[in-house]
């Protein structure tokens, strides 16, 4: 591309004012995107920075930048955190690969390789505890990057991210990176107000342009005409003309003319075809059309795995001899840890034979070691086609030319709901690989009842809100006092991004309000009556009211008692007198005034509600951490001393070392003695019910199946002191919480024992991905209970973590 002699003076300009950015250019092998650009210009300048930008785009140079600035100094250091281990992971190992093993450290929890590195990936999580713990590790911190800094919005995790962003030292340079969210401005709104200079660069760009298709019959028809350009028809890109005839004609038996205008999709005899096609079919028209590799998303684990056997019978086979070898020998060394008597059991032959015919399923229920040899060898291009649920959207790094969408609705563990404009990005995010795709490519499934404007409707809106999930928690909240005493905190959470937006709201609330009072006004005045016998309009409209509602009552006389229907009479005579005698009654006006009269009751009664709404928003965070401070003094956490200032107990200063969604419960049961006695089996099933949420309701359970022995009276303890405080908290309005599970005490028992992995999964009803998911949440609650019990419990919940954390839970992809 040409540039201007003006572009060019100011790209010299640039240069000049920024050698670090142009000294990082200098070590690329590519140039950078004016965004880019723009965030590496702003941490030079001594600015944190917001990017947000699509899937794919390449936010991550700028956080590059900040370990570049970094490492040119003696001694400032990166901390890198992201929302999931997978994460973390991959990143660790790219910067690894960059700056060498000595340079670069990772902590995950359940991971800790060279903490004191200049940089150091972690979960978000590990760097909260850090914060709250004033770790040394702390010292010399510059930049902190925020990775996936959406995940804010996360009703788990969320508030996590705004408790770093809150509590870092001033002098840390945040760099938060984020999908494309339709509120970004606002974000960095809140950024700027709680962390100082924060620049905010946005693009709407995808770094691959995205052909959107749908497959109808044997064909791929463009979702939007192309004839017509973005913006000729007021912004909106318009839909193909052949697609919308299809779909009139979908699902009908056509007549000759019809099926003479549908064209090549004429059937034989004339009979009506479906419009769908088999999913290996699906398959063979990418690879003929060279739209291969391709991610089916299918949000359905268990259909993950049938698309996968059903290509392996339908005889797919995607790759050469070549690529086969290759494949088994990676398999080969990434599994070579896993024991003989285990692959049976994880399915290892049939996962090996699909993965050499170039199909495999990628979803959480999938051993971590699986998935990741799935990630690495569809990112080799060795694996063509990958069908996996919508969590291999959020972050990994695996982008396919082709992404195709069986079904544009999803189970969300009630009901199946549609998924949303940012659902849709952030899975066709993944079609297109820079540097290597022209274009990407999305394909959606035809199904019948689907609309197509609403399809274009779905992929036009390219963003979603950014709302915030922020709530204060007991271990927040002890944290918080000890550091800077009630008053201080509740300042400091005022400054969450929680009450940052409800203020917003409640701001446009207010004028709201203000504008409805002068139409309140304006009706008043058209109630007056001119002639002077009308008295109080308002009155007389409330009378007629009253009895309006009171008939509306009376409709069904069977649902009431013989006295409730006399008082009810009598209350009507009562009403129909009054109403007569009202001076209003006799006025000429009178339908017409009592018109008006009823409409400022209509809209006095909307003011009066959203009024209720601001004074519910005002203050909302800080209220809340009222009620758990109260909470907390009950249960002798906190105390108040002499001036009315608060100060942590004993207990208090436990619980402040614990995290977790049943933190005040955790700390209740090893206050009061629930653990003593448990043997290390005992103490692994009981620390399940901590962690544990099934995927489906338990219902009651028969404790014939728990362990037996000192389980049984843990069990029973701890479920009363769960009522005692689910009680305890809803008497000071907040919402309580869902009582522990005991899905997996007897499998997590069995496992802690020594039992078999094939025995432990078929009673845990877990697939290995989850089963290994939920013992690392198992094995950090443990670490936890070892760190704050003294004497017995600790070394029994150290012995605990080590009898659980084996065989394929003790598998790393690390190092």
């Amino acid at each position: 591309m040409t540039l201007s002699p003006a572009e060019r003076y100011s790209a010299s300009r640039q240069r000049a004012g920024h050698p670090a950015v142009q000294a990082f250019r200098d070590q690329l092998a590519f140039d950078l995107d004016p965004f880019q650009v723009a965030g590496c210009v702003a941490l030079e300048d001594g600015d944190s920075v917001l990017v947000a930008a699509p899937t794919g785009a390449g936010k991550t140079i700028v956080a590059e930048f900040a370990v570049f600035l970094a490492m040119g100094t003696t001694s400032e250091k990166v901390f890198y955190t992201a929302p999931m281990k997978a994460l973390s992971n991959q990143k660790y190992n790219e910067l690894v690969d960059l700056y060498g093993p000595d340079s670069i450290g990772l902590l995950t929890g359940d991971t800790s390789v060279n903490p004191r590195a200049r940089v150091v990936v972690m979960t978000t999580e590990v760097l909260r505890n850090m914060l709250y713990a004033e770790s040394d590790l702390l010292h010399d911190l510059q930049y902190v990057v925020m990775d996936e800094v959406h995940y804010l919005a996360d009703r788990f995790r969320g508030a996590v991210w705004e408790e770093v962003i809150i509590h870092l030292p001033q002098r840390v340079r945040l760099v938060s990176l984020s999908a494309t969210v339709s509120n970004a401005e606002e974000f960095g709104d809140w950024l700027n107000a709680v962390r100082g200079n924060t620049r905010v660069i946005v693009s709407e760009e995808r770094p691959v342009p995205l052909e959107q298709h749908v497959l109808m019959r044997t064909k791929l028809v463009d979702l939007f005409d192309s004839t017509v350009p973005v913006g000729a028809t007021g912004g909106a890109a318009r839909v193909n003309p052949e697609l919308a005839q299809m779909a009139r004609y979908s699902g009908r038996t056509l007549s000759s003319r019809q099926m003479q205008d549908v064209g090549r999709y004429h059937s034989k005899g004339g009979k009506p075809q479906r419009f769908g096609m088999p999913r290996s079919d699906i398959i063979e028209l990418l690879r003929e059309h060279n739209l291969l590799p391709a991610i089916f998303f299918i949000f359905s684990r268990a259909g993950c795995d049938a698309a996968v056997r059903q290509a392996m019978r339908d005889g797919i086979r995607l790759t050469e001899a070549w690529e086969r070898e290759e494949i088994r020998a990676i398999v080969e060394d990434r599994c070579r840890t896993l024991l003989d008597e285990d692959l049976a059991v994880l399915g290892y032959w049939e996962w090996l034979e699909g993965l050499e015919r170039g199909v495999a399923a990628h979803h959480a229920g999938l051993l971590p070691a699986f998935k990741e040899v799935v990630e690495e060898l569809f990112q080799r291009k060795l694996v063509k086609v990958v069908f996996a649920t919508e969590t291999l959207a959020l972050g990994i790094n695996m982008p396919a030319r082709t992404v195709v969408l069986e079904k544009l609705e999803k189970f969300n563990g009630e009901g199946r709901v549609p998924i949303t404009p940012g659902e849709y990005t952030q899975l066709t995010g993944r079609a297109g690989r820079r540097g290597i795709d022209v274009e990407g490519h999305s394909v959606i499934c035809w199904q019948e009842g689907l609309d197509p404007q609403a399809i274009a409707s779905l992929a036009s809106r390219r963003s979603y809100p950014l709302n915030s999930s922020f709530k204060p928690t007991y271990n927040m909240a002890v944290n918080l006092i000890e550091r800077f005493g009630r008053e201080r905190t509740r300042e400091i959470l005022e400054s969450s991004f929680a009450q940052f937006q409800a203020d917003r709201a409640v701001v446009d609330l207010a004028r709201k309000v203000r504008q409805q009072e002068e139409s309140l006004a304006g009706y008043e005045r058209a109630m007056q009556d001119d002639t002077g016998a009308s008295g109080d309009v308002a009155e007389y409209a409330a009378i007629r009211r009253e009895i309006s509602d009171l008939e509306k009552a009376g409709v069904k006389p069977a649902d009431q008692s013989a006295r409730a229907r006399e008082r009810r009479q009598r209350e009507l005579q009562s009403l129909r007198r009054r109403l007569r005698a009202h001076p209003a009654h006799t006025s000429p006006r009178r339908e017409e005034l009592s018109r008006w009269a009823e409409r400022w009751w209509r809209l006095k009664r909307q003011n009066d509600h959203l009024q209720q709404q601001i004074a519910s928003r005002t203050g909302a965070v800080a209220r809340i951490f009222d009620r758990v401070t109260d909470v907390l003094i009950s249960e002798d956490y906190l105390r108040v001393v002499d001036g009315g200032r608060i100060v942590l107990t004993k207990h208090g200063r436990m619980l402040a070392r614990i995290y977790g969604e049943r933190d005040l419960l955790l700390a209740e049961s090893l206050r009061r003695g629930v653990w003593n006695g448990l043997d290390a089996a005992a103490a692994a099933a009981l620390a399940t019910t901590f962690v544990f949420e099934a995927r489906r309701e338990e219902g009651l359970v028969d404790e014939r199946w728990l362990p037996k022995g000192p389980f049984r009276d843990a069990w029973n303890r701890l479920e009363g002191l769960w009522e005692r405080l689910d009680d305890l908290e809803r008497s000071h309005r907040l919402p309580g919480s869902t009582p522990p599970s005991v899905g997996l005490c007897s499998a997590m028992h069995r496992w802690a024992r020594g039992g078999g992995l094939d025995a432990v999964l078929r009673e845990a009803d877990l697939q290995a991905g989850d089963f290994v998911r939920w013992t690392k949440q198992v094995i950090d609650l443990l670490d936890q209970v070892s760190q704050v019990s003294d004497g017995q419990v600790a070394r029994t919940a150290r012995q605990a973590l080590d009898a659980i954390r084996r065989g394929i839970v003790a598998y790393s992809s690390v190092g």
